[in-house]
């Protein structure tokens, strides 16, 4: 089956403008890379996605083993990149920045494909727990389980915060676990396993043994140690006037006590407020009336 196309791609629009509006200076040049690749196989697939998404029979059976590398990095349409790639923008700029590039780098590589195994592993227990084989042919594609994996690594290591989910406030170490209920509520067609794999992988990292596993197999890697990160080259910010965290001085004075995250998600939300009534307009005079449904037939998106 092929990706659902447009005439206009207006996630895509809109991804494009939210970049801007934070400004390339201003995301670190991993969270840049990484977002740039995923655009660029959303334009140029590699292969349709029936031959790119994971799924215990296509993966594990067939012995089909690339698509652990291609699947997360290919999205089922411009709304599934979109809201992705937005996640992707402000917590790789928190993370990259706490982390650096190189560490921040790593862990994405080690995620992206030790999500898909966990995937593979929640399915095949789904299918003989529930006796029901099709769960192993649930094909998946997308970023989200590693954005899940990235949320939890957030939480880690900015504490304290909390989350609004659906209107309900909630302390940001359990967002998590409410969003994946949430997301699978709201939209079916999503993958629980995925996102619930991308969980467990970052709860492996923050509380069990993946970290010292990845340390152990980069050697004498330096990033791992706090001292190390803090030379990072992308150490802060560049300035940039749209957003407030960049200027100096009483901090709470430009920022009106919001956190980082806070601030980043309003800048969203208000270059959102500013574009999406007429962007949506123009889509719907060329190509008609937008269809929100995501779900493919035998393939989850994540």
């Amino acid at each position: 089956m092929q990706r659902r196309r447009r005439g206009v791609d207006v996630g895509l629009i809109l991804l494009l403008s939210q970049v801007f509006q934070v400004g390339l200076e201003n995301i670190p040049p991993v969270t840049l890379g990484t977002l740039a690749l995923n655009v660029f196989l959303f334009l140029k697939p590699l292969k349709p996605l029936l031959k790119v998404c994971i799924s215990v029979d296509q993966g594990y059976y067939q012995k089909d083993w690339q698509r652990l590398l291609l699947a997360p990095v290919h999205h089922a349409d411009d709304w599934h990149l979109y809201f992705n790639m937005v996640s992707l923008l402000w917590k790789g700029i928190k993370l990259e920045r706490k982390l650096g590039s190189v560490l921040f780098g790593y862990i994405i590589a080690v995620f992206s494909v030790l999500i898909g195994i966990v995937y593979m592993v929640l399915e095949f227990a789904l299918a003989g727990l529930l006796n029901d084989p099709s769960y192993k042919m649930n094909c998946a594609v997308g970023f989200s389980g590693v954005l899940f994996a990235l949320k939890v690594l957030n939480n880690h290591y900015h504490p304290g915060g909390t989350s609004n989910i659906m209107g309900i406030r909630v302390s940001s170490r359990y967002a998590c676990w409410l969003e994946l209920v949430a997301i699978h509520l709201c939209s079916p067609g999503t993958s629980f396993a995925g996102h619930l794999a991308g969980i467990l992988v970052g709860l492996m990292y923050t509380l069990g043994p993946l970290k010292m596993l990845m340390k152990a197999i980069a050697g004498d890697f330096p990033y791992f140690n706090d001292s190390a990160r803090q030379r990072d080259y992308y150490s802060g910010y560049s300035r940039h006037p749209s957003y407030p965290y960049n200027t100096p001085g009483d901090y709470d004075t430009y920022t009106g006590g919001l956190t980082e995250e806070e601030q980043f998600e309003r800048a969203l939300r208000n270059s959102l407020h500013d574009r999406a009534l007429s962007l949506y307009a123009y889509a719907t005079l060329a190509v008609g009336v937008l269809n929100p449904s995501k779900r493919l037939e035998k393939k989850r998106i994540g």
